[in-house]
């Protein structure tokens, strides 16, 4: 359980992200040669695990505070670390109503270090759509005795 401090702080941040994210728009991608959006679905993502199922405090505070790294990643990459695509039922909506669809997803990972962190931006893109950001995520950091805390996962719920 997190004090009133704490909240107010993490709230603080949530809404200081949630600002500068609205700012990013889109970015150039030189590997994908398109423009990447910053969307709703990303921003979501970094506050949901899944539909209807928050993130926990902390793991959202490390990607808020990793946040601002996002668009530099996103127009730095040049050279693609992992991809992963395939069908996967998404969550859309059709005649104004929600709807789980069979749709040909992929994700493309780019990773940079910046300072301490080693990060890793996740792309997506459904279909021929246009690609957009969905995480950011630390892949490992320093500690003190120079030992790397490694962080792996899928690219779905990261």
């Amino acid at each position: 359980m997190i004090s009133d401090m704490e909240m107010n702080t993490f709230n603080e941040l949530k809404q200081n992200a949630e600002n500068l994210y609205k700012n990013f728009g889109e970015v150039y991608c030189s590997y994908l040669q398109k423009k990447v959006i910053f969307n709703v679905k990303g921003l979501d993502h970094l506050k949901m695990k899944s539909w209807n199922h928050a993130r926990n405090e902390n793991d959202q505070l490390m990607r808020f505070k990793l946040l601002h790294f996002a668009p530099n990643i996103v127009k730095k990459s040049h050279t693609l670390q992992g991809i992963e695509h395939g069908n996967k039922f998404e969550r859309i909506k059709i005649n104004n109503r929600w709807e789980n669809k069979m749709v040909y997803v992929r994700y493309y990972e780019f990773i940079s270090i910046e300072g301490e962190y080693r990060m890793k931006v996740i792309i997506k893109q459904i279909g021929d759509a246009q690609p957009y950001f969905w995480s950011i995520v630390p892949h490992w950091k320093q500690t003190n005795q120079r030992r790397k805390k490694m962080f792996e996962g899928n690219p779905e719920e990261d």
